[in-house]
């Protein structure tokens, strides 16, 4: 009987630069570390390989200049801000790009916590203050008040002290807000800078009166020369320096179908193939739900469509096999897991299983063992993911 289920290795990889050939740079990381290491390739194994390489090797990078030119393009005079996350790496580039515009900037900031669970302000003290979330608006002069000396328990930051800071070339009002029509009391003009939330933010905004409403996706997403995404725009972008910003990478499908094809040529496997950005996992601690990115995985090989479907192990132990023990019980499982249904959703012995997009929990998988930092594992390998407790 086999004693290992699923495995997941971290690759490394030489740093990607623009121009690179990454196709060929993924399948030679992996070649190098099958022959390494002393494993091989199996069907239905998964590649998995970081967003930013693919970015990276494309050049898909935009300036602050960039974003500015096309701010001015749509707006005439102001703008309005609506419900952006609270992060260095990701909004405030942006922020900084549309503030080169000179036009007054009306940021609104949803509270006490932004779209992906970061802290405006501390909640509790709502409660003393009797502020009503669902419709009270905190205006600058009460911020500062009663929530000035609020700073994010991870980055130590205040982020209105630092947005302020950011927009500081120009004219900026900032409030906290859960209603999209606060804006429009200060202009017709918005952004809808949510990401998960972004259309229902847009329809709101238009049935309330606004008079130009875009999201983040509809900016930096034509080709001009330049770097663009046409699905997503500046979702999904983050900081490369202090002038430019990394977008999600364009042509996903067609890369991961060419790794895809490598290594079938090279190992004679089917090996699925998915890009990965942020993991879709909530921190514990400080509740922060780490996904800014517009998707998982922005591409991926037909493989990896679905959900998984499984039966809950336990469930049966303690039901259907109560009675049984050992190689019997063990026997039991087997059979049960070999002859499940293709849809156990509305199955009682599915209950618990979790059945999310494959993509999603094949994607935090990796963001986890890759990590953001040093570890230089952009490329990850997962087997014996697709394997049950019947597979010997």
């Amino acid at each position: 009987m086999r004693t290992v289920g699923t495995q997941v290795r971290g690759i490394r990889a030489p740093i990607i630069k623009e121009g690179d050939d990454l196709a060929d740079i993924v399948v030679d990381s992996l070649q190098k570390s099958w022959q390494s290491e002393g494993y091989e390739l199996k069907d239905k194994d998964v590649v998995a390989i970081t967003e930013s390489l693919l970015a990276r090797a494309q050049g898909n990078y935009i300036n602050l200049d960039d974003i500015a030119e096309e701010i001015n393009e749509i707006f005439a005079d102001s703008v309005g801000i609506v419900f952006p996350i609270l992060s260095r790496n990701r909004f405030s580039m942006i922020l900084k790009g549309i503030a080169k515009t000179k036009k007054k900037i009306y940021l609104q900031l949803s509270y006490p916590n932004d779209e992906v669970g970061n802290p405006l302000l501390d909640s509790q003290k709502l409660y003393e203050l009797d502020i009503n979330p669902y419709t009270d608006v905190i205006d600058e002069e009460l911020y500062y008040k009663e929530f000035g000396g609020f700073k994010h328990p991870f980055t130590g930051i205040n982020y209105v002290d630092l947005y302020k800071e950011i927009a500081q070339e120009t004219e900026i009002e900032i409030i906290a807000a859960n209603q999209p029509k606060s804006i429009l009391k200060y202009t017709k003009q918005v952004i809808a800078a949510d990401i998960h939330t972004r259309e229902r933010t847009k329809k709101l905004l238009e049935k309330a009166g606004a008079e130009t409403v875009i999201s983040l996706a509809d900016i930096c997403n034509k080709d001009k020369g330049g770097g663009y995404n046409p699905d997503y725009g500046l979702l999904g972008s983050n900081k490369a320096s202090d002038y430019e910003l990394k977008l999600f990478p364009r042509l996903g499908q067609e890369f991961v179908d060419k790794v895809h094809e490598k290594l079938k040529k090279l190992t004679n496997k089917n090996i699925e193939v998915m890009i990965y950005g942020d993991g879709a996992f909530k921190d514990p601690q400080a509740k922060i739900w780490e996904l800014a990115d517009p998707v998982v995985s922005p591409a991926y090989t037909s493989g990896l469509e679905g959900t998984p479907n499984e039966v809950k192990l336990k469930y049966l132990a303690d039901n259907d096999f109560k009675n049984l023990k050992g190689e019997k019980l063990l026997n039991a499982v087997k059979e049960e897991i070999t002859e499940k249904g293709d849809d156990l959703r509305a199955d009682i012995k599915s209950q618990g299983t979790t059945p999310r997009r494959l993509t999603d929990l094949l994607g935090s998988l990796s963001d986890l063992v890759s990590g953001s930092g040093d570890k230089g594992t952009p490329i990850v390998l997962i087997q014996g993911y697709f394997d049950n407790l019947a597979d010997d």
